[in-house]
């Protein structure tokens, strides 16, 4: 007796810790998790005077150009920068900088930040290709430095004239570095317009032997000094032909002397632009004293875009590849 019950006790103490064994709970196996990169982006408008009201962007570019900021954080902390351009021309090289703020009374020619810019930031360049571009660098500051105690202008270059860190009216962008912009407010309007085959007047057509696929494109920019800036932009143009466009102020035919319905001298105020063709698409600006509302509301003149294939002749009509009220 003594002896089963002995075989009985040995038996329970082998199956006792098997059977704690099976009724452990297993922990869960925990994967680590990485904290997400962080990463900012920030958007600028063109140069319309939104910073410095009285140094709008004045050059020949096309405004609609847009710009964009984005900053990463890498693995050790820095901030990667990346700044993209939408609309650039293609083969132009474009210069984009990073400025220090500075107090404009310690500068040389008074402006509000260093006029070297800081390479430890962000000095690079890009080569436009008619569509969108980037380039990168990263900064030897950390992204917190960079989004929130960094003070400092972004600044593109125009790559159509020479590089002046001064004139700030040469900058397609300016703006704060990695900060979000205000929106500008300011007002835009496009107006299109086709060959002139009689649309203003059937006696006007045009007559002349230049392809009658030309058409143009008559932009109006709203700038922050009260001023606008009169882009134009023909289509199909013929390669190394100077197309004269311009304004011309509405008149009663009775008073002027070729009894056209406008003046014959055209408006400079407004539009006096030469246009060189290129074969596709070729543009020109110019900054016009006029308000936007003015030109777009209560200005009463003609837009007119001379045959560059014919001897220009501000009283026949028929010379206009190009004619309508402009602004309309």
């Amino acid at each position: 007796m003594k002896l089963n019950t002995l075989k009985m006790t040995m038996a329970l103490l082998l199956v006792i810790p098997m059977a704690l064994t099976s009724c452990k709970k297993e922990e869960p196996e925990v994967t680590p998790v990485t904290p997400a990169a962080k990463s900012m982006t920030y958007d600028y408008e063109f140069n319309n005077g939104q910073v410095v009201a009285s140094a709008a962007y004045d050059g020949t570019h096309k405004d609609d150009m847009t710009a964009k900021i984005k900053v990463e954080e890498n693995s050790a902390g820095k901030a990667k920068i990346t700044v993209t351009l939408n609309n650039t021309i293609n083969g132009e090289m474009y210069m984009i900088h990073s400025h220090d703020a500075a107090d404009p009374t310690t500068t040389p020619n008074g402006t509000p930040y260093n006029e070297t810019p800081n390479s430890d930031v962000f000095t690079q360049m890009v080569t436009g290709n008619g569509a969108s571009v980037s380039v990168s660098q990263t900064s030897t500051m950390t992204y917190a430095q960079i989004t929130s105690s960094y003070d400092a202008f972004f600044v593109v270059h125009d790559p159509l004239q020479a590089i002046s860190t001064t004139d700030i009216s040469t900058y397609l962008f300016v703006g704060a570095f990695a900060r979000t912009q205000a929106a500008s407010g300011l007002s835009r309007g496009t107006y299109n317009y086709a060959f002139n085959t009689g649309q203003v007047a059937a006696a006007f057509a045009y007559s002349g032997t230049h392809t009658t696929s030309l058409s143009g494109t008559l932009n109006i920019q709203e700038l922050g000094d009260g001023q606008s800036r009169v882009t134009v932009a023909l289509e199909n143009t013929i390669n190394s032909q100077i197309y004269m466009t311009h304004s011309h102020d509405a008149a009663d035919p009775a008073t002027t002397p070729n009894n056209t319905p406008y003046n014959e001298t055209p408006n400079s105020n407004i539009c006096t632009l030469m246009i060189a063709g290129n074969g596709d698409m070729a543009y020109s600006s110019q900054i016009s004293t006029e308000s936007y509302a003015d030109l777009t509301t209560t200005y009463n003149g003609f837009f007119v875009v001379h045959d560059p294939l014919q001897a220009i002749n501000t009283a026949d009509p028929t010379t206009y590849v190009l004619l309508g009220s402009f602004a309309r």
